[in-house]
Order: C-alpha cells, then sequence, then structure tokens
C-alpha cells in the first residue's frame, strides 16, 4: 500500500487517467473529489460488500461474487518471499 500526505488542494494521478484531489479535511474525515474516464467504476467499498453479502444471503453465490469481483476486484497480495 502507498501511503502518502497531500494538503487540501493537492492531488495524486493514478494510472495516467485518474485524478484524486483533497477536496477538505478536517476532525470527520477527508473529502476527495475523483475524476476519472466514464468507463472507471468508482466504488465506495463498504457498499460494494453490503452488496455482496445481500447477494450471498440470497442464495446467488459464486455468481454474485464473481459479478462483484467484475465491478472492483480486489487487490492482489503482496508477494511472499521466494520458495528456495
Amino acid at each position: 500500500m502507498l501511503v502518502l500526505n497531500r494538503k487540501v488542494g493537492e492531488a495524486i494521478v493514478v494510472d495516467g487517467d485518474i485524478r484524486i484531489v483533497v477536496i477538505s479535511s478536517d476532525r470527520r474525515g477527508v473529502r476527495l473529489g475523483i475524476e476519472a474516464p466514464q468507463t472507471t467504476n468508482i466504488l465506495r467499498e463498504e457498499l460494494l460488500r453490503e452488496v455482496e453479502a445481500e447477494n450471498l444471503r440470497a442464495g446467488s453465490g459464486a455468481a454474485a461474487l464473481e459479478w462483484v469481483e467484475r465491478l472492483a476486484p480486489l487487490p492482489a497480495a503482496p508477494p511472499g518471499p521466494d520458495p528456495v
């Protein structure tokens, strides 16, 4: 995970076409603005997990998980040590 410090008005660019700007920051949290191509899915993780859990409860199981992962694939696990 990359951890950055940014001030209000500063931004980071992801993959050359996604721009994340710090709009404000206070005790309640940070407000971010995200500029991305229309084809980019931007989802709040907690809502994505709620949909996944509800779909699993509804019995759609593997199909629901596949749908969720297509929308927002989970980050790959960090590489472990190479086997000798």
